[in-house]
């Protein structure tokens, strides 16, 4: 029996084992299973490792889709040039290969949200500038994915930097200029529902596009706050559907 799973910390808000296991049943997969594993430290990965000889695949979320790099045999230049890794490939012998799939799903859903909301007004991608809240693992396959369409982007954190914003900083003016907001903290994440990032959100108008990272609820304060001032909203459950299919195939493929 192949085994496959999820490791991060914690691990009360992911929807990974159902969603791998209705896909199993769906398409009468028999011989694999995915199981949640809940590291509190990350240098306890390669002791999981050594003790489930089946385990063929791993996806990586918060805290240590940058932290468990170190702890690779081999990362693949994609997912080296984002700086971040969410999907480990096991061998037989034990080495292992991190790759990113949320590249992948996050680029393929946000064209789909853009072709549907903007583009199709006959706007340009190239006059379109992007607000990234948060600096983590996730965010670092966001803005290579925005590089890569040409969206010029800036960081959002909760302290300014080089090459980042504060929230503080944010203005009437800047929002003006920056139609796509992208959230990809956990801010909003089931169990804790009632927080969001701190925006001025009463600057936002119908211009705007916000996309949620966040797939638990599906539809985050943040979203709801910016639906409210008319902005197109896009949740992060197709993202999570699309960077899974990807983690399958990465899984999968000799």
């Amino acid at each position: 029996m192949r085994i496959f799973g999820l490791i991060g910390y914690p691990l009360g808000h992911s929807f990974s084992k159902k969603y791998f296991t209705e896909k199993f049943a769906k398409e009468h997969i028999t011989d694999a299973s995915y199981e949640l594993f809940p590291l509190e430290d990350i240098k306890l990965l390669p002791g999981l490792i050594s003790s489930q000889p089946n385990l063929r695949g791993l996806n990586v979320t918060i805290p240590y889709k940058e932290q468990v790099i170190p702890y690779l045999t081999y990362v693949d230049p994609a997912a080296k040039r984002i700086g971040a890794v969410n999907v480990i490939k096991i061998a037989p012998d034990g080495s292992t290969t991190g790759y990113n799939s949320d590249y992948f799903g996050f680029k393929s859903t946000l064209e789909g949200f853009l072709n549907g909301n903007y583009i199709s007004e006959g706007k340009s991608l190239r006059k379109l500038k992007a607000l990234i809240l948060g600096t983590g693992g996730a965010s670092k396959a966001v803005k290579i994915a925005l590089d890569d369409m040409d969206i010029e982007n800036v960081y959002i954190s909760r302290r300014a930097g080089e090459n980042i914003f504060g929230y503080d900083d944010l203005t009437e003016k800047i929002l003006s200029k920056y139609l796509l907001i992208i959230n990809t903290t956990p801010l909003g994440m089931y169990p804790e529902v009632d927080v969001f990032p701190p925006l001025p959100y009463e600057w936002l108008t119908g211009d705007h596009l916000l996309y949620d990272l966040v797939y638990n609820p599906e539809q985050t304060i943040f979203l709801q706050k910016g639906a409210k001032q008319g902005a197109k909203i896009f949740g992060g459950l197709p993202m999570l559907y699309a960077q899974a299919e990807k983690s399958w195939e990465i899984w999968t493929t000799k």
